[in-house]
């Protein structure tokens, strides 16, 4: 469904800026009330299906998808409840493939596995890696509990496969100085631009905030490097938002995507709870994009009440192409693929880069 310029303002955020690196607090920007359009519909490719399970006793296919980067013709998908990767071919429905990220095994039962999943809820692409010549996958944690702190890092082949030994980057420093700014820690988005490694930060309730956290891309690629945890010192900016409401309920950040002019993608759920660790009624998610110095583009609901999780972009022909994964809360429901085409509406004018 094509964006017209006059709904670009609909449903944007409401931003409410600050920033680490500011002793003032910024303006509130208000936006005119949302338009009363018919929401975004999503077109569902397939499901993320496996030849085999993860582990014995285990499904063969993705429930909880989290995170999702395309590279070549691969899409890479982490899940909240899982300790491997899963790659699927972009075109068609063939089976995809597990990577292990981390040893051992996790609990059947659900409770029990919820306390100890490592909770990777990101997922983003890193270039410029000396040691990953062809890039490698970040996949990231949602720091929201202690157990919920360690990522990895995925090398890649030149066809975008997976490939290389992976390193478990420990999040937990820095994690610690986002949880003095913020107070309570969820990341569920990750991008790299323009030299920075973004955080969306996902709020939930209302006592959570939504924010965007930019980190210092040279630091971050050196602690890769050398195997040592980022340090808090890397944290260039933190800048808070309110996205609003869809059915009385708060929209927060599900995910990122970067574009190659510095924009970048966002997902939004809205999930009745109560704080980053229980789920809650889902009632709908949104899709958005920022403008390469942070500032809010636009934001569009979706039909239906889809929980998405994650989210890769490409402009192509013109045109916006997404493809999004969506998680249940329900490990005996398979994750689909969704995909929409957007017209791409022109970048703003960013003064800062």
């Amino acid at each position: 469904m094509p964006i017209s310029s006059r709904r670009l303002p609909v449903l944007a955020a409401v931003l409410l800026c600050l920033s680490s690196g500011c002793k003032e607090r910024s303006h509130v920007t208000k936006v005119p009330r949302p338009r009363r359009a018919p929401p975004l519909q999503l077109a569902r490719s397939r499901t993320l299906t496996l030849p085999t399970p993860e582990a014995p006793g285990g499904a063969a296919y993705v429930s909880a998808a989290s995170g999702l980067v395309r590279v070549g013709d691969w899409l890479h998908v982490v899940a909240d409840d899982s300790l491997s990767l899963a790659s699927f071919p972009v075109h068609g429905e063939g089976p995809g493939q597990w990577a292990r990220l981390f040893p051992g095994e996790l609990p059947q039962a659900p409770v029990d596995r919820k306390a100890r999943k490592p909770d990777l809820e990101a997922l983003c692409l890193v270039e410029g890696l000396a040691s990953a010549p062809h890039g490698a996958l970040l996949a990231v944690p949602s720091g929201s509990a202690p157990a919920r702190m360690r990522g990895a890092l995925i090398p890649l082949r030149a066809d975008g496969r997976t490939g290389g030994p992976v390193r478990e980057v420990d999040f937990s420093v820095l994690y610690a100085r986002l949880a003095r700014e913020l107070g309570s820690v969820n990341v569920e988005g990750a991008a790299w631009v323009g030299g920075h490694l973004w955080l969306l930060n996902r709020g939930n309730s209302d006592k959570g905030a939504d924010a965007v956290v930019r980190v210092a891309g040279d630091g971050f690629s050196r602690s890769l490097e050398a195997g040592a945890p980022p340090g808090p010192d890397l944290v260039r900016s933190v800048k808070r938002w309110k996205l609003g409401r869809t059915h009385s309920v708060r929209l927060s950040f599900s995910d990122a995507a970067p574009l190659p002019d510095g924009r970048v993608v966002f997902t939004a759920a809205a999930e009745d709870t109560q704080g980053p660790y229980a789920d809650g009624a889902v009632v709908g998610s949104a899709v958005g994009m920022l403008a390469p110095d942070g500032s809010p583009l636009w934001l569009e609901l979706v039909d239906g009440k889809v929980k998405l999780e994650g989210v890769t972009a490409r402009v192509e022909q013109g045109r916006l192409h997404l493809w999004l994964v969506s998680d249940a809360d329900d490990p005996t429901v398979i994750a689909p693929l969704f995909e929409l085409t957007l017209d791409d509406p022109p970048a703003a004018s960013d003064s800062s880069r």
